[in-house]
Protein backbone atom coordinates (compact mmCIF):
# COMPACT_ATOMS: atom_id res chain seq x y z
CA UNK A 1 0.00 0.00 0.00
CA UNK A 2 1.30 3.43 -0.95
CA UNK A 3 0.52 6.75 0.69
CA UNK A 4 -0.58 9.10 -2.05
CA UNK A 5 -1.02 12.84 -1.64
CA UNK A 6 -3.62 14.63 -3.73
CA UNK A 7 -3.77 18.41 -3.61
CA UNK A 8 -5.82 21.16 -5.17
CA UNK A 9 -6.75 24.76 -4.46
CA UNK A 10 -10.02 23.42 -3.08
CA UNK A 11 -12.51 20.67 -3.85
CA UNK A 12 -11.78 20.31 -7.57
CA UNK A 13 -9.24 17.57 -6.97
CA UNK A 14 -12.01 15.46 -5.47
CA UNK A 15 -12.89 14.56 -9.07
CA UNK A 16 -9.45 12.93 -9.34
CA UNK A 17 -9.69 11.37 -5.88
CA UNK A 18 -13.07 9.91 -6.80
CA UNK A 19 -11.55 8.13 -9.80
CA UNK A 20 -8.57 6.98 -7.72
CA UNK A 21 -10.85 5.46 -5.08
CA UNK A 22 -12.58 3.44 -7.78
CA UNK A 23 -9.48 2.36 -9.69
CA UNK A 24 -7.09 1.91 -6.77
CA UNK A 25 -8.98 1.80 -3.46
CA UNK A 26 -6.28 -0.01 -1.53
CA UNK A 27 -3.95 2.95 -1.06
CA UNK A 28 -3.90 5.47 1.76
CA UNK A 29 -4.87 8.87 0.36
CA UNK A 30 -4.08 12.25 1.89
CA UNK A 31 -6.23 14.94 0.29
CA UNK A 32 -5.06 18.52 0.85
CA UNK A 33 -7.32 21.43 -0.12
CA UNK A 34 -5.83 24.92 0.03
CA UNK A 35 -9.34 26.24 0.58
CA UNK A 36 -8.24 29.43 2.29
CA UNK A 37 -6.59 30.52 -0.99
CA UNK A 38 -9.01 29.16 -3.58
CA UNK A 39 -9.26 29.82 -6.49
CA UNK A 40 -5.76 29.70 -8.00
CA UNK A 41 -6.91 30.51 -11.54
CA UNK A 42 -6.40 34.26 -11.38
CA UNK A 43 -3.42 34.45 -9.00
CA UNK A 44 0.10 35.29 -10.19
CA UNK A 45 2.24 32.54 -11.66
CA UNK A 46 4.99 33.10 -9.09
CA UNK A 47 2.51 32.84 -6.23
CA UNK A 48 1.00 29.60 -7.59
CA UNK A 49 4.44 28.06 -8.07
CA UNK A 50 5.64 28.98 -4.59
CA UNK A 51 2.42 27.88 -2.88
CA UNK A 52 2.22 24.59 -4.77
CA UNK A 53 5.80 23.75 -3.83
CA UNK A 54 5.05 24.48 -0.16
CA UNK A 55 1.97 22.23 -0.18
CA UNK A 56 3.90 19.40 -1.81
CA UNK A 57 6.65 19.79 0.78
CA UNK A 58 4.04 19.32 3.50
CA UNK A 59 2.66 16.19 1.81
CA UNK A 60 6.16 14.74 1.54
CA UNK A 61 6.64 15.43 5.25
CA UNK A 62 3.49 13.41 5.92
CA UNK A 63 5.17 10.42 4.27
CA UNK A 64 3.54 10.49 0.84
CA UNK A 65 5.29 8.28 -1.72
CA UNK A 66 3.55 9.97 -4.65
CA UNK A 67 1.71 13.22 -5.24
CA UNK A 68 -1.08 13.94 -7.67
CA UNK A 69 -1.23 17.65 -8.47
CA UNK A 70 -5.00 17.58 -9.00
CA UNK A 71 -5.13 21.19 -10.20
CA UNK A 72 -4.60 22.26 -13.80
CA UNK A 73 -3.33 25.70 -12.78
CA UNK A 74 -0.79 24.30 -10.29
CA UNK A 75 0.35 21.67 -12.80
CA UNK A 76 0.82 24.26 -15.51
CA UNK A 77 2.75 26.66 -13.29
CA UNK A 78 4.69 24.43 -10.90
CA UNK A 79 5.10 20.78 -11.87
CA UNK A 80 8.63 21.23 -13.23
CA UNK A 81 9.83 22.84 -9.99
CA UNK A 82 8.07 20.21 -7.88
CA UNK A 83 9.64 17.33 -9.81
CA UNK A 84 13.04 18.97 -9.50
CA UNK A 85 12.57 19.43 -5.74
CA UNK A 86 11.41 15.84 -5.12
CA UNK A 87 13.15 13.60 -7.68
CA UNK A 88 12.60 10.43 -5.64
CA UNK A 89 8.82 10.79 -5.53
CA UNK A 90 6.33 10.13 -8.29
CA UNK A 91 4.71 13.45 -9.25
CA UNK A 92 1.61 13.19 -11.42
CA UNK A 93 0.01 16.25 -12.94
CA UNK A 94 -3.15 17.01 -14.87
CA UNK A 95 -3.63 18.83 -18.15
CA UNK A 96 -6.57 19.69 -20.39
CA UNK A 97 -7.50 16.78 -22.63
CA UNK A 98 -7.03 18.57 -25.92
CA UNK A 99 -5.32 15.60 -27.56
CA UNK A 100 -8.26 13.17 -27.17
CA UNK A 101 -10.64 16.03 -27.98
CA UNK A 102 -8.89 16.68 -31.29
CA UNK A 103 -9.15 13.00 -32.14
CA UNK A 104 -12.83 12.71 -31.21
CA UNK A 105 -14.22 15.95 -32.65
CA UNK A 106 -15.93 15.25 -35.96
CA UNK A 107 -16.12 18.95 -36.86
CA UNK A 108 -12.56 19.58 -35.68
CA UNK A 109 -13.78 22.46 -33.54
CA UNK A 110 -13.19 22.08 -29.79
CA UNK A 111 -14.07 24.33 -26.88
CA UNK A 112 -11.62 24.50 -23.97
CA UNK A 113 -13.03 25.72 -20.66
CA UNK A 114 -10.22 26.32 -18.16
CA UNK A 115 -8.82 28.91 -15.76
CA UNK A 116 -7.11 31.99 -17.12
CA UNK A 117 -3.77 30.87 -15.66
CA UNK A 118 -3.98 27.51 -17.39
CA UNK A 119 -4.83 29.01 -20.77
CA UNK A 120 -1.99 31.55 -20.65
CA UNK A 121 0.63 29.17 -19.25
CA UNK A 122 3.68 28.13 -21.27
CA UNK A 123 2.81 24.49 -20.59
CA UNK A 124 -0.60 24.81 -22.23
CA UNK A 125 0.85 26.71 -25.18
CA UNK A 126 3.44 23.97 -25.64
CA UNK A 127 0.70 21.34 -25.46
CA UNK A 128 -1.22 23.12 -28.22
CA UNK A 129 1.91 23.49 -30.33
CA UNK A 130 2.70 19.77 -30.00
CA UNK A 131 -0.56 18.70 -31.65
CA UNK A 132 -0.30 17.63 -35.26
CA UNK A 133 -3.92 18.48 -35.91
CA UNK A 134 -6.02 20.81 -38.01
CA UNK A 135 -8.40 21.19 -35.07
CA UNK A 136 -9.55 24.65 -34.00
CA UNK A 137 -9.54 25.30 -30.24
CA UNK A 138 -11.87 27.93 -28.80
CA UNK A 139 -10.38 28.93 -25.46
CA UNK A 140 -12.53 30.32 -22.68
CA UNK A 141 -11.66 31.19 -19.07
CA UNK A 142 -14.40 29.98 -16.71
CA UNK A 143 -14.22 33.01 -14.42
CA UNK A 144 -16.56 32.67 -11.44
CA UNK A 145 -17.27 28.95 -11.73
CA UNK A 146 -14.78 27.70 -9.13
CA UNK A 147 -16.09 29.84 -6.23
CA UNK A 148 -19.63 28.60 -6.89
CA UNK A 149 -18.52 24.96 -7.04
CA UNK A 150 -16.56 25.49 -3.80
CA UNK A 151 -19.88 26.45 -2.22
CA UNK A 152 -21.46 23.21 -3.46
CA UNK A 153 -23.48 24.95 -6.19
CA UNK A 154 -23.54 22.59 -9.16
CA UNK A 155 -26.73 23.93 -10.74
CA UNK A 156 -29.07 26.88 -10.41
CA UNK A 157 -29.38 30.32 -12.00
CA UNK A 158 -25.86 31.56 -11.30
CA UNK A 159 -24.13 28.43 -12.60
CA UNK A 160 -26.48 28.20 -15.59
CA UNK A 161 -25.92 31.85 -16.53
CA UNK A 162 -22.13 31.44 -16.51
CA UNK A 163 -22.27 28.19 -18.49
CA UNK A 164 -24.47 29.81 -21.12
CA UNK A 165 -22.14 32.81 -21.24
CA UNK A 166 -19.08 30.63 -21.82
CA UNK A 167 -20.40 27.69 -23.84
CA UNK A 168 -23.08 29.22 -26.09
CA UNK A 169 -20.49 31.14 -28.15
CA UNK A 170 -18.54 27.90 -28.62
CA UNK A 171 -21.65 26.17 -29.95
CA UNK A 172 -22.33 29.12 -32.25
CA UNK A 173 -18.80 28.77 -33.66
CA UNK A 174 -19.40 25.09 -34.39
CA UNK A 175 -17.80 23.33 -31.42
CA UNK A 176 -18.99 19.75 -30.97
CA UNK A 177 -16.56 18.83 -28.17
CA UNK A 178 -15.83 20.50 -24.83
CA UNK A 179 -12.67 20.01 -22.79
CA UNK A 180 -13.08 20.47 -19.05
CA UNK A 181 -9.69 22.02 -18.32
CA UNK A 182 -10.08 22.48 -14.57
CA UNK A 183 -10.56 19.66 -12.07
CA UNK A 184 -13.50 21.54 -10.54
CA UNK A 185 -15.47 21.42 -13.78
CA UNK A 186 -16.27 17.68 -13.93
CA UNK A 187 -18.72 18.33 -11.11
CA UNK A 188 -20.67 20.40 -13.65
CA UNK A 189 -20.67 17.67 -16.30
CA UNK A 190 -24.21 16.48 -15.59
CA UNK A 191 -25.50 20.04 -15.69
CA UNK A 192 -23.70 20.77 -18.96
CA UNK A 193 -25.08 17.60 -20.50
CA UNK A 194 -28.60 18.48 -19.38
CA UNK A 195 -28.25 21.92 -20.98
CA UNK A 196 -26.62 20.93 -24.27
CA UNK A 197 -27.39 17.23 -24.68
CA UNK A 198 -25.95 15.57 -27.78
CA UNK A 199 -24.58 18.86 -29.12
CA UNK A 200 -21.42 18.39 -27.07
CA UNK A 201 -19.23 15.48 -26.14
CA UNK A 202 -17.33 16.22 -22.97
CA UNK A 203 -13.68 15.38 -22.34
CA UNK A 204 -12.49 14.82 -18.77
CA UNK A 205 -9.03 13.33 -18.14
CA UNK A 206 -9.56 11.97 -14.60
CA UNK A 207 -9.42 8.37 -15.81
CA UNK A 208 -6.14 8.90 -17.67
CA UNK A 209 -4.55 10.72 -14.73
CA UNK A 210 -5.32 7.88 -12.33
CA UNK A 211 -4.11 5.25 -14.79
CA UNK A 212 -0.79 7.10 -14.92
CA UNK A 213 -0.73 7.21 -11.12
CA UNK A 214 -1.27 3.44 -10.99
CA UNK A 215 1.64 2.88 -13.37
CA UNK A 216 3.98 4.84 -11.11
CA UNK A 217 3.08 3.65 -7.63
CA UNK A 218 3.62 0.24 -6.07
CA UNK A 219 0.98 -2.44 -6.55
CA UNK A 220 -1.70 -2.73 -3.90
CA UNK A 221 -1.38 -5.42 -1.27
CA UNK A 222 -4.87 -4.88 0.08
CA UNK A 223 -8.18 -3.46 -1.05
CA UNK A 224 -8.82 -1.76 2.27
CA UNK A 225 -7.42 1.74 2.05
CA UNK A 226 -8.24 5.01 3.77
CA UNK A 227 -8.63 8.72 3.16
CA UNK A 228 -7.61 11.63 5.36
CA UNK A 229 -8.80 15.10 4.40
CA UNK A 230 -6.90 18.27 5.25
CA UNK A 231 -8.03 21.82 4.57
CA UNK A 232 -6.23 25.10 5.13
CA UNK A 233 -9.69 26.45 6.01
CA UNK A 234 -12.16 23.98 7.57
CA UNK A 235 -11.51 20.24 7.44
CA UNK A 236 -15.02 19.22 8.50
CA UNK A 237 -16.62 21.38 5.81
CA UNK A 238 -14.31 19.77 3.26
CA UNK A 239 -15.33 16.29 4.41
CA UNK A 240 -19.03 17.11 4.20
CA UNK A 241 -18.61 18.44 0.66
CA UNK A 242 -16.62 15.35 -0.26
CA UNK A 243 -19.41 13.10 0.96
CA UNK A 244 -21.95 15.16 -0.97
CA UNK A 245 -19.99 15.25 -4.21
CA UNK A 246 -18.56 11.74 -4.22
CA UNK A 247 -21.21 9.68 -2.48
CA UNK A 248 -18.50 7.10 -1.89
CA UNK A 249 -19.12 4.63 0.93
CA UNK A 250 -15.44 4.48 1.81
CA UNK A 251 -15.65 8.09 2.98
CA UNK A 252 -17.84 7.11 5.90
CA UNK A 253 -14.71 6.28 7.91
CA UNK A 254 -12.64 9.17 6.58
CA UNK A 255 -10.95 11.60 8.95
CA UNK A 256 -10.81 15.37 8.45
CA UNK A 257 -8.49 18.00 9.83
CA UNK A 258 -7.81 21.71 9.54
CA UNK A 259 -4.17 22.62 8.96
CA UNK A 260 -2.43 25.98 8.87
CA UNK A 261 0.22 26.13 6.19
Amino acid sequence: MSKIGVFDSGIGGLSILNEALHQAPGHHYVYLADSVNTPYGEKSSDWVSSRSLALCSWLIEQGCDAIVIACNTATAQAISQIREAFPKNAIIGVEPGIKPAAQQSSKKIVGVLATQNTLTSDKFKQLLASLLSDCEFIQQAGVGLVPLIEQGQLSGPFIDALLHQYIDPMIEQGADTLVLGCTHYPFLQSQIQSMYGAQLQIIDTSNAVVKQMCRLVSAEETRIGSVNFYSTSDGQSLLQLAKKLLGFQGLLQAQAYSVHL
